[in-house]
């Protein structure tokens, strides 16, 4: 028998063939852009429906709202993607957002010289402690993600307030260069938006390309397994706390940036639309499953829904009666494809056997 063969025979019954395996990688991978392509097409009719309507919506400065209106969503949605793939979820960000865009006021009121690069690495840096916070509870308490992130979203939040204390910081008491860079635009493009396509670009390639990256999603599919297989489960599973805090931070300086006037209240709710975004973007709740271009356009979709909407006059109600109409789908979506391709998984490894 060769050397093939007895490692074909030897193979315990149900484990998957090294060629079953690519096999399902790249069926997983087909199907990720087989999603991504929906939502292009769907967001692709939507924009031509309402432009029937109103051609004005494809106005340059119309284009150039729904960019600067889903620029921080986009940023949050790339990390909450990070953090769903390891089959956790992050409930802080919006309260992280809030209390980094006020802490970067309060840094401009005791300091009025600050550069704005020293206020944004403060923000990310505040953010990531938030998310180091996170995580370090998750791994020491061994509690679900959901329960720490839903604690930690009222204790962030709280400090926000008490900080605040009714305290509202305006637009006049930041320097103008800042400012100036939340509605900026290079080439036409506003330099939020591009900032949360770096961003977009980063995590995707991360995620593609080091090991480090692909075992998250070897986390989200079967955590024991990962661990048995000697990956760090922990150590990654914080790491991705950590980076959901730092883009929370980010996209809590740009928050400031762009909207000037900041209170304790800024990002409230804004961890649900996050979730959303991710959840209709293709990223599987159930973990394993998604990627952050999916989630980035899942948070373009929901934006230019709100939108719309607006513009073809329709009640705001039914905006998020749509929004949790996709949810739905999205997720009875995600466990068909899970159920068939596990039944094609299972058939070629048979096959090999």
């Amino acid at each position: 028998m060769s050397r093939t063969d007895t490692s074909v025979a030897d193979r315990p019954t149900g484990v998957p063939s090294p060629a079953a395996s690519r096999s399902g990688r790249g069926l997983t991978e087909r199907l990720l852009a087989v999603r991504e392509l929906s939502l292009l097409l769907a967001l692709g009719a939507l924009i031509l429906v309402t432009t029937l309507y109103n051609d004005r919506f494809l106005g340059s400065q119309s284009i150039k709202d729904l960019l600067l209106g889903c620029a921080i969503l986009v940023i949050l949605a790339a990390g909450q993607t990070l953090v769903i793939v390891t089959r956790n979820v992050d409930l802080s960000v919006g309260s992280i957002l809030g209390l980094v865009a006020f802490a970067t006021g309060e840094l401009f009121l005791a300091a009025p010289g600050t550069p704005w690069p020293v206020a944004l690495v403060t923000g990310v840096v505040l953010g990531a402690v938030c998310g180091a916070v996170n995580g370090g509870l998750i791994a020491v308490a061994k509690v679900p993600a959901l329960v720490i992130t839903l604690g930690t979203l009222y204790a962030f939040r709280g400090v926000d307030y008490y900080w605040a204390a009714g305290q509202q910081i305006n637009a006049a008491d930041m320097p103008r260069s800042f400012l100036r860079l939340g509605n900026q635009t290079l080439f036409g493009v506003p330099v939020l938006f591009l900032v949360a396509l770096v961003v977009v670009a980063v995590a995707g390639f991360y995620l593609r390309s080091y090991r480090s990256g692909r075992e998250l999603y070897a986390i989200g599919s079967e955590p024991a397994a990962a661990r048995l297989s000697g990956i760090p489960v922990g150590r990654r599973v914080f790491a991705v706390f950590v980076a959901s805090g730092a883009l929370a931070g980010l996209a809590g300086v740009l928050y400031a940036a762009r909207f000037g006037t900041l209170d304790a209240a800024a990002g409230t709710g804004l961890e649900l639309q996050v979730v959303a975004a991710a959840v209709v973007g293709g990223v599987a709740i159930f973990g394993g499953s998604g990627s952050v271009y999916g989630a980035a356009l899942g948070a373009v979709l929901l934006t230019t829904i709100g939108s719309s909407l607006a513009v073809l006059r329709i009640d705001p109600f039914w905006q998020q009666a749509v929004v949790g109409a996709l949810i739905l789908a999205a997720i009875g979506l995600d466990r068909v494809l899970a159920i068939r391709t596990a039944a094609r998984l299972r058939g070629r490894s048979a096959h090999v056997a």
